[in-house]
Parts: C-alpha cells; sequence; structure tokens
C-alpha cells in the first residue's frame, strides 16, 4: 500500500519528465530507413503463371513431345501395351466373347414370349386393373 501512495502522489511534472525520458530512449534505438533492397542471403521465390490462362501462352509455340506424351498417357492399358504388365491385368485383357453372341439362338437367349393369354393380361395390368394376387 505504501508504493501506491508514492505513485498516486507523483506530481504532473514527474509524470512528464519519466514520459521525456522513455521517449528520448526510444528515438535512440529507432532507425528510419528510406531505401529498400532485396535480402541477397535470403532464396527468391518464383510465382509460377496460371497454366489456363490464354494471355499468357500466345507466344509460346505447342510442344509436339509433350502433347504426344499427354495422348498417350490418356490411352487405355491395351492400347498402350502388347502384354500385360501386372497380373491384375490378365483378368479381362482378352475381353473378346468365347461364343458368338447371336441373338437368335434360343439355347443363350431366354426372351420373354408372350401368347394370347400374357398379351391380355399385361394389357389389364397396364390399363390399372390389380388383380394379380387373386
Amino acid at each position: 500500500m505504501a508504493r501506491r501512495q508514492k505513485e498516486e502522489k507523483q506530481d504532473e511534472v514527474q509524470h512528464d519528465q519519466i514520459l521525456r525520458e522513455l521517449y528520448l530512449k526510444e528515438l535512440r534505438t529507432q532507425k528510419l530507413y528510406t531505401q529498400y533492397h532485396v535480402n541477397p542471403l535470403r532464396k527468391v521465390h518464383i510465382i509460377t503463371r496460371k497454366p489456363m490462362s490464354w494471355h499468357d501462352n500466345l507466344e509460346e509455340p505447342a510442344d509436339d513431345r509433350f502433347l504426344n506424351l499427354i495422348h498417350h498417357a490418356a490411352q487405355g492399358p491395351r492400347k498402350k501395351y502388347p502384354e500385360t504388365q501386372t497380373e491384375s491385368q490378365e483378368i479381362g485383357w482378352n475381353a473378346d466373347p468365347l461364343v458368338n453372341p447371336t441373338r437368335d439362338d434360343h439355347r443363350l437367349n431366354h426372351h420373354r414370349v408372350y401368347q394370347d393369354i400374357t398379351l391380355y393380361k399385361a394389357k389389364m395390368w397396364s390399363l390399372g386393373e390389380d388383380d394379380r394376387h387373386k
């Protein structure tokens, strides 16, 4: 409490003197810089251009080697390589059907066949009659 009373008893002259000393100390340590330069010891980061902007790419010719590489990478593995490269590619590599898929062969194709009674009932159900469970 004694310290608080001393601090409270400081008059304005002492307070201004303390602020003046603080101000002079700050002025001694401050230095005003007016010329700026890049630090030669720091690595400079280069900002790249936007790849899809049309105005940046006007002067550059098309790189045929790069385009061929991109088109080759976009192809499927069967067009890129004559044989499989991994074991998992072996499944489905030869996707040709073993049997000729003719629609006329009734041994393999079981199409829905409508007779007179089935055509009649299908028409009744399409009109809204609901007696399927009777």
